[in-house]
């Protein structure tokens, strides 16, 4: 996208989003130089930003605190696993898994962080620690190279059996009837 029609964009919506934001800088940055219709419409937007008639929207208004709660307890740990053993775990890799299994606790103030927090702590906390345990748990199963597509061979039979393996592995409570 241009930037005119990028702040065309902008002055329709009254709000300059953080991905237009973002586009801007990136055109800017790979130009070597702008034309006078580049310059004039950044102009526009300047004007229209120091006036009120677009507002820029903040990147993030809000957070997870069930992403800080997860990774501060899975850095704690991973520390001590690798403190006692020559392995070596991903945090990004288990925060991620127990993340997609935990509910998100979502604030857009401190207070309302704080809130969240404390409701973690006393309603949720055995869950976290479950699910970060089951995260490690599957880290340590899994060998260090085994980023290797599934479906690596090619046989009808060995297709069917990794398949299989992969519901498992997916839907460890799922009862065939």
């Amino acid at each position: 996208m241009s930037i005119e029609k990028i702040v065309e964009q902008a002055l329709q919506d009254g709000y300059l989003t953080p991905v237009m934001e973002a586009e801007v800088g990136r055109i800017c940055d790979h130009a070597s130089e702008l034309s006078i219709e580049e310059y004039m419409a950044l102009d526009r937007l300047m004007g229209a930003l120091l006036t009120g008639e677009v507002v820029a929207v903040p990147r993030k208004q809000f957070i997870n605190v069930m992403e800080e709660l997860v990774l501060t307890e899975a850095i704690a740990r991973v520390a001590e696993i690798e403190a006692t053993s020559e392995r070596s775990l991903d945090v990004g890799d288990i925060a991620a898994y127990a993340l997609n299994r935990l509910p998100p606790l979502y604030a857009t103030t401190e207070e309302g962080a704080n809130y969240q927090r404390q409701h973690a702590k006393e309603q949720l906390q055995e869950l976290i620690l479950q699910q970060i345990g089951e995260a490690i748990a599957r880290n340590l199963d899994r060998p260090n190279d085994d980023r290797t597509p599934v479906m690596a061979k090619s046989s009808g039979n060995e297709v069917l059996r990794q398949v299989s393996t992969l519901l498992q592995a997916y839907a460890p409570h799922f009862e065939q009837k």
